[in-house]
């Protein structure tokens, strides 16, 4: 199985209130932003026969620079379908996003490094 992956960062802000019961001293409960680390990844257990990989770098970074344009300096919240942006959520969204133009897509991994935290989503290959 080969694995190829591709990473960008991203600055967005958001709050999860409704998810800590606005408890206002939990740390996620007000508006706040983050520094975010995404690494994309596409696997194929065979590399094209034409290019020998198991696709075009330029095809995979272009897919993910339109999605990061999509996010970055934005609020979360107002983005239809990330109305609640945990981490998990966050790598979903991206994954479905990034599906029609990556078959192959393997896993999205979405991370805040200044916190030590990241989740890592492999969608359904059946989907």
């Amino acid at each position: 199985m080969y694995e190829q992956s591709y990473s960008f960062h991203f600055e967005a802000a958001h709050e999860l209130g409704d998810l800590v019961g606005r408890d206002p001293d939990h740390p996620y409960s007000h508006l706040h932003g983050h520094s975010f680390a995404v690494t994309v990844t596409v696997a194929a257990r065979e590399v094209d026969s034409t290019g020998g990989w198991v696709m075009d770098f330029a095809e995979l970074k272009s897919a993910c620079e339109t999605l990061r344009a999509e996010l970055d300096h934005r609020f979360l919240n107002k983005i239809e379908g990330l109305e609640r942006p945990t981490l998990e959520n966050i790598a979903c969204f991206m994954a479905e996003r990034l599906r029609p133009a990556l078959p192959r897509l393997h896993a999205v991994e979405v991370g805040r490094p200044s916190l030590g935290e990241r989740v890592v989503y492999r969608p359904d290959p059946a989907h």
